[in-house]
């Protein structure tokens, strides 16, 4: 049997020995009485503690036990406090829904809502949800702008009782969200807007029926708004077919007098954009997209023009008849609104309307290459050799204008009411333009701005004395200002390989359109400062759409 002192005598292996023990022969401090770990939010020894509050129930709004009324913490509300805003019933409807929209959500007031319910539950959310979204989907597909669909939106809401909503408007999407309380799930509705088309006559029954809904002196019940969508989705146009093929060929005869055309270039023009029409008409009921349809419906002018040049005719501009064409397929009004949804903040809505308005130029721009290019080949004599409104006729030029405007007012199936005022402004757009740019010596292209700047102000005006929308009234009046000959002769020019000049005059026809859209979102947001619009008891003027620099 082993000796245990002998065992305790010899070395202990390394497994035995722990990396803590002890060292042998060095003598170790004692350990002290009392170790009580400690970390960084152990209260230090000889801090005065107050006694704990008595418990009680709070809530998110509770102030906590260390505020004092007497010496609040700084934070940054203004010295004046948060200005109240107050809604005047005296403004229209546009100018409350608008003042909402550009108004913090944390200030927002609550309106009364002007339609009653029948019983004491109030609305049915979802109903009113989606006949909100039925509405913003007619405006947004008859080419309203994303901020004057948010506020139809918000007049439909509102005046049926429904405070908290948000609607949200893309290009294609439109969505809608409510939240009963703070305590309660939002409900939230959605409605693609997959097909788009140019019924003015429809979106003006559309804005009759909101002005209705938020007048509290007219009762529309959701049955009665229901019954009110189905008749303005089932009306008819109010042009025949052939009455729009014939706008068309007026509108291209009359924008080729603008540039110097005669009567033979005006039954010319107008003969190759009513053939560009039928032909569209035809690739449409095919199932062609629309880009293809504005290359089909660009060739037909362009040829008849390489035809004149190629007969040789004296004293016959074939660029009139091109010219007169291009104003015909120029996407004025999906321009325009694409600028004003830039201009107020809506980025994303206006980045696809421009994507949309490039592709349809680069259409038109195939189709008119694609015969400029034969034409060439041909030896057709195509010479740049004309100037933009080169010719001093300004009584029958501003008839030309008239009746462009008008023609331009039935393409786009407006109201006859309508057309009478449309065709006066689009007259006074170009008297405008030819005082400023032929007498006054001034560029075109601030010309331009000036005449549409006109424009916007008086369809703004005219919309607020009838309560519909502003595009009836500016759309159309906008047509003799459209950049048609700039395009042609920088088409012309890359189709005889001078890249050059022809990339310089696009560049002019894209500042001319360019210069038209801002001139008519300008002329509207001027008229709104000498209207009655809502206010607040200590801001002063209006408030701007967003504020993203500056701060």
């Amino acid at each position: 049997m082993a000796d245990p002192e002998e065992d305790d005598r010899k070395p202990q292996s390394d497994e035995a020995r722990s990396a803590f023990a002890p060292v042998g022969g060095v003598e170790q401090a004692a350990a002290p009485e009392e170790d009580h770990p400690s970390s960084e939010f152990t209260i230090p020894t000889g801090l005065r503690i107050p006694p704990a509050p008595e418990e009680k129930e709070t809530s998110a709004f509770t102030a906590p036990h260390t505020y004092d009324a007497h010496q609040p913490p700084p934070a940054f509300t203004p010295p004046g406090g948060v200005p109240v805003v107050r809604l005047t019933k005296e403004a229209p409807w546009q100018d409350r829904m608008r003042t909402m929209l550009r108004t913090p959500v944390a200030e927002r007031p609550a309106p009364e809502a002007t339609q009653r319910s029948e019983d004491d539950a109030g609305p049915a959310v979802p109903r009113v949800l989606d006949m909100t979204l039925r509405i913003g989907e007619l405006l947004l597909a008859g080419g309203e702008g994303a901020e004057d669909v948010e506020a139809a939106m918000f007049a439909v809401t509102h005046s049926y009782g429904l405070d908290r909503c948000e609607p949200n408007v893309t290009f294609t999407l439109i969505s809608i969200s409510y939240q009963p309380s703070l305590v309660d799930d939002p409900v939230t509705a959605s409605r693609t807007v997959r097909r788009r088309g140019t019924d003015y006559t429809r979106l003006q029954a559309v804005y009759r029926l909101v002005d209705d809904i938020s007048s509290e002196e007219v009762d529309v019940t959701l049955e009665e708004a229901y019954r009110r969508l189905a008749e303005i989705r089932r009306n008819r146009h109010p042009y025949p077919g052939w009455a729009l093929t014939a706008a068309g060929g007026l509108l291209a005869g009359s924008a080729s007098v603008l540039v110097g055309g005669d009567l033979l270039v005006f039954l010319a023009a107008a003969v190759g954009a009513m053939l560009g029409d039928r032909f569209a008409w035809l690739c449409a009921g095919r199932g062609l997209p629309e880009f293809y349809q504005f290359v089909v419906a660009a060739m037909p002018p362009a040829a008849m023009g390489v035809a004149i040049s190629l007969l040789d005719l004296p004293d016959v501009r074939a660029s009139a008849v091109i010219t007169g064409g291009l104003f015909a397929l120029i996407p004025g009004r999906a321009l325009v609104a694409g600028v004003q949804d830039g201009l107020t903040g809506y980025y994303i809505t206006a980045a696809a309307r421009l994507l949309e308005v490039g592709y349809l130029i680069v259409g038109i721009v195939c189709g008119v290459l694609i015969v400029l290019y034969l034409g060439v080949q041909l030896d057709a004599g195509l010479n740049p050799e004309t100037s933009i409104h080169s010719s001093d006729r300004p009584v029958i030029q501003t008839l030309a204008s008239m009746a462009l405007s008008c023609a331009f007012a039935v393409l786009l199936q407006q109201e006859r009411s309508t057309v009478l005022l449309v065709t006066l402004n689009g007259g006074v757009a170009w008297v405008v333009f030819g005082a400023l740019a032929r007498a006054g010596d001034i560029s075109p292209v601030a010309a331009t701005a000036v005449a549409a700047g006109l424009v916007g102000l008086f369809g703004q005006l005219l919309s607020r004395y009838r309560f519909a929308s502003a595009l009836p009234y500016v759309t159309a009046a906008i047509g003799p200002l459209l950049p048609g000959s700039a395009t042609y002769f920088g088409l012309l020019e890359i189709a005889r390989n001078h890249l050059n000049p022809g990339l310089a005059s696009l560049s002019k026809a894209a500042a001319l359109a360019l210069a038209i859209a801002i001139g008519v979102n300008l002329g509207g947001e001027l008229s709104r400062l000498f209207l009655k619009a809502p206010s607040t008891e200590t801001a002063q003027g209006r408030r701007a759409a967003k504020r993203t620099r500056g701060f």
